[in-house]
């Protein structure tokens, strides 16, 4: 399935959820664009785009590609860190 194609979970006569966001001022200046909108929609205006998005502490950067369209912003940055058990040698 085509990724513009994916089934994005909220009705179609909706559309999906876009924040309005800086895309011109990062365009013309090459910087990223900072948010906490994790909810938002990919569109692909969006594709070759930096975003620096909240995960509740950081932001984390993450680069938009033609296969996160469709997608949420928030899908790309983890909230959680993974477990990893610390053995100390004694």
């Amino acid at each position: 399935m085509h990724p513009t194609v994916r089934s994005l979970g909220r009705s179609v006569w909706k559309g999906p959820h876009i924040v309005p966001l800086p895309i011109a001022k990062a365009v013309k200046h090459n910087i990223p664009i900072r948010t906490k909108a994790r909810s938002c929609t990919i569109i692909p205006q969006f594709v070759g785009l930096k975003f620096e998005i909240h995960n509740g502490k950081d932001y984390v950067e993450v680069e938009i590609r033609d296969d996160m369209v469709g997608c949420r912003l928030g899908e790309f940055a983890p909230t959680r860190k993974r477990f990893v058990y610390k053995y100390s040698k004694n």
